[in-house]
């Protein structure tokens, strides 16, 4: 899943968004007096936005421990989830730092300037000789995820050609299936009318002959019909002794 679509990185631009914000009224409150008239206004809208960021850290969190338990399902690798937990982590850290500094200088503003920016240092927890070194880190966390994106969709791809082929395959198997029943059922239907014909012409060739009967019949008369009967069972009564008794 690219790092666009992931829910995970929608997530944390969000509170990534709050903690600029945050940090942008902390550098603000540091340098207001004492007797200013909004330093406790903007101290209450400080520990709101503080308390509203951990909640939500945390539940980045939850979600991070879920995806752990299985990461090949939700295509995450181990350096991904590494990198999300230290991501949490420091910005679970700049949020305390703020939110304790708050508290700890609530009602007085004698903090000298570089006070000020030791506090700075530690809230960001990112000293300046070490910040292009974690910056190099992350680029490089960030490149190794890429990668290996790529490489499950490159893969996934394969299946899915994989399988759009054995689609095809089984497509022109049935086709030729189908070719095979339309052909059989052709000849059959060639058969029948076959048979449908020689039928009309045995039924016509009987009409014929029985026609030719009926006239001999007439012609013949009564006498002629008793001598045509006996002419035929006496050939019948010669036939039978001929196949049962030689």
């Amino acid at each position: 899943m690219s790092s666009a679509k992931d829910p995970f990185y929608i997530v944390k631009e969000e509170i990534q968004d709050s903690i600029d914000k945050l940090l942008s009224t902390f550098h603000q409150w540091e340098q207001m007096p004492s007797d200013s008239g909004n330093q406790l206004q903007i101290t209450k809208e400080l520990l709101a936005s503080c308390e509203s960021i951990e909640w939500q850290v945390d539940e980045l969190d939850k979600t991070i421990a879920v995806a752990a338990r299985d990461p090949s399902f939700y295509g995450i690798t181990q350096v991904e989830l590494d990198k999300r937990r230290r991501w949490t982590g420091n910005s679970r850290t700049q949020v305390g730092n703020v939110k304790k500094s708050v508290i700890t200088g609530k009602g007085s503003n004698d903090t000298s300037t570089s006070g000020i920016n030791g506090m700075r240092r530690e809230l960001m927890r990112l000293p300046n000789s070490h910040q292009s070194d974690i910056s190099n880190q992350y680029a490089q966390d960030n490149d190794d995820f890429i990668s290996s994106e790529s490489d499950q969709q490159l893969l996934l791809m394969r299946q899915q050609d994989d399988e759009l082929d054995e689609l095809s395959a089984s497509v022109e198997r049935i086709g030729g299936v189908g070719l095979t029943i339309h052909e059989e059922l052709l000849s059959q239907e060639k058969i029948i009318d076959e048979l449908g014909t020689e039928m009309d012409s045995t039924s016509n060739r009987l009409e014929f002959v029985q026609k030719k009967v009926d006239m001999v019949m007439k012609k013949a008369g009564a006498k002629g019909q008793i001598m045509m009967i006996l002419f035929l069972f006496v050939l019948f009564v010669v036939l039978f002794v001929l196949v049962f008794f030689t």
